[in-house]
């Protein structure tokens, strides 16, 4: 059994990483800014407390993003992580990232490509896991969306949805084995339009009410055409109709 530090370990793809890891016998280390949220503080910007978190361990999942900011602050925390690693010789970092990346001017993607780039580039052995966007990122997504009485959205947009549990149960699979560089993909079981996420989860919930948003440029030519998706990829079981049978609670306005 290994002992492992994970980032972002209090979020909702973070915790399940955590629980996987916990039952397969390791010891866990979870690091937060906030004292009690879990086993060692330390800050991913300034560096305060990281290096100490990671001194001993086999492994680190990296899982923190701040998604809120566009991944403003990603790099500069992966850059951290990068030193943490080197420092205490880990014989695996594995980076939790996004499909379609390299393809999409998304200033968050622009950023989360970046932390790759650090990755590849640093002499720390590594493994990092592109995933399709999570079910719960949509649901929260049509939650707020919701709120209003009619909502403008690029309904031809194409994501291919998948829980965040599954991809925390191959992310963690993946640290406790042997670096691979680029992982293969992981995907949804379903490519689907705006449209049809919506149509399929106003069978449960009565909002959102959506219209047309046509959208131009590069960005959203990409989300129609689908490069967010890999469709060779569909290693996710469960399917958007299942879980939007059972979203009630935004499950990112929750995770704090």
């Amino acid at each position: 059994m290994g002992t492992f530090l994970v980032t972002g370990g209090t979020g909702v793809l973070g915790r399940v990483i955590v629980e996987r890891l916990r039952e397969g016998g390791h010891e866990v280390r979870v690091l937060s800014r906030r004292a009690g949220a879990g086993t060692h503080v330390g800050d991913l910007e300034s560096g305060a407390g990281v290096v100490e978190a990671a001194s001993g361990v086999d492994a680190i999942v990296h899982a923190a993003s701040n998604s809120r900011r566009f991944g403003n602050t990603d790099v500069a925390q992966t850059d951290t992580v990068i030193r943490a690693a080197a420092d205490a010789g880990v014989g695996n970092l594995a980076y939790v990232s996004i499909v379609g990346i390299d393809r999409i001017p998304f200033r968050y993607y622009r950023n989360k490509l970046a932390c790759e780039q650090r990755i590849v580039e640093s002499d720390v052995p590594h493994t990092i896991l592109r995933a399709t966007q999570f079910h719960e990122l949509i649901a929260s997504a049509l939650l707020v969306a919701g709120r209003l009485p009619i909502t403008p959205l690029p309904l031809d947009f194409r994501f291919q949805p998948v829980a965040a549990a599954e991809v925390a149960v191959r992310a963690a699979e993946l640290a406790v084995g042997s670096p691979l560089g680029f992982a293969p993909d992981f995907g949804g079981p379903q490519v689907l339009t705006l449209r049809e996420l919506i149509d399929i989860w106003r069978q449960v919930h009565p909002h959102p009410r959506a219209v047309p948003m046509p959208l131009p440029g590069r960005i959203a030519k990409s989300f129609r055409a689908g490069f967010n998706t890999c469709p060779d990829h569909a290693d996710g079981t469960l399917s958007w109709s299942d879980y939007a049978r059972t979203a009630t609670v935004d499950p990112y306005a929750a995770r704090k």
